[in-house]
């Protein structure tokens, strides 16, 4: 069975879990989950975890992503983006450079944001999308996010290109229509695309068609610790990986401790064992485990 990540570069149309049971059942694999959903207008990174790997997903999901994205000013569509229907429109006021920096200023740093309805967030046990296509709008409760870096690329009189750093939970449709209202207009998005989430920022992706023709192929697979670099590194003996995959806290040498932090296990060899919690009095408790190879 594949165990690894593949860098997929998600075309346009496609929905994050329809890419993903694509790769899974073209790699015979028995779990799979993707990393940071995009919408199906969307492009760009999509990290796909299979089997083994899937076990670090919480751990990339935690990193910062980046987008591009435009907004067309105007109109607004009731999913924020261009595959739904314009259900208000306003002029585009004039403004110029001093005006767009000042507006931006206010979406950059620690802010708040409310979750779009056309989103996959529950209530009762339900995605807000289904309620939302049915024409019910429930109130969201505003969420803190984290924009790193928000920078305008190219401004026309009615679409304005943008660059975005956040922190996981962002809704890029949600900042793009905050952005058209802090102009005193309406904004949809009709651009989306992530080229890198961390910490795969300098490493290639790989079209839906060429994965799917390479089926089996282990070049596009990434080892699980690849998603893991950064995080402190414990190494233990042959005795202590018997009792870790027992269950049972171990003494191990952390690299660069970091108290509070996850770190990665490695066995005699280099061999990539999983994730451990360092405790308090100095031992590691086993969390993430990777699946003992067969001989």
């Amino acid at each position: 069975m594949p165990s690894g990540i593949i860098l997929l570069d998600k075309p346009q149309g496609l929905t994050s879990n329809g890419a993903l049971q694509r790769v899974r059942r073209a790699y015979g694999a028995g779990s799979a989950g993707h990393v940071g959903t995009l919408d199906p207008m969307a492009t760009g990174m999509l990290p796909l975890c299979l089997d083994e790997a899937t076990k670090v997903i919480a751990e990339i999901e935690s990193g910062g992503k980046c987008y591009e994205f435009t907004v067309q000013l105007g109109a607004r569509t009731d999913t924020g983006d261009a595959e739904g229907q314009v259900v208000e429109q306003h002029p585009v006021p004039t403004f110029d450079a001093v005006v767009l920096e000042r507006a931006l200023k206010g979406f950059r740093g620690t802010i708040q944001q409310v979750p779009p309805m056309y989103s996959a967030l529950k209530r009762d046990g339900r995605p807000l999308y289904e309620l939302a296509r049915k024409g019910i709008e429930v109130e969201r409760q505003a969420r803190t996010i984290e924009i790193r870096r928000l920078e305008l690329v190219e401004a026309r009189s009615d679409a304005l290109d943008f660059i975005c750093e956040c922190a996981k939970g962002t809704y890029i449709r949600v900042l793009g229509e905050d952005i058209a209202r802090a102009l005193g207009t309406l904004g949809h998005l009709t651009r989306l695309r992530r080229p890198w989430v961390e910490p795969f920022r300098q490493l290639p992706m790989f079209t839906l068609d060429a994965v799917l023709a390479g089926a089996g192929d282990a070049s596009v697979l990434l080892k699980p610790e690849v998603a893991l670099r950064g995080l402190p590194e414990a190494w233990v003996t042959e005795e202590q990986v018997v009792a870790l995959r027992h269950g049972q806290a171990v003494r191990g040498e952390i690299r660069q401790p970091a108290p509070g932090r996850r770190v990665c296990l490695y066995g005699p060899g280099g061999v990539f064992l999983g994730l451990a919690e360092p405790l308090p009095d100095g031992w590691l408790q086993p969390r993430r485990l990777m699946a003992q190879k067969s001989t």
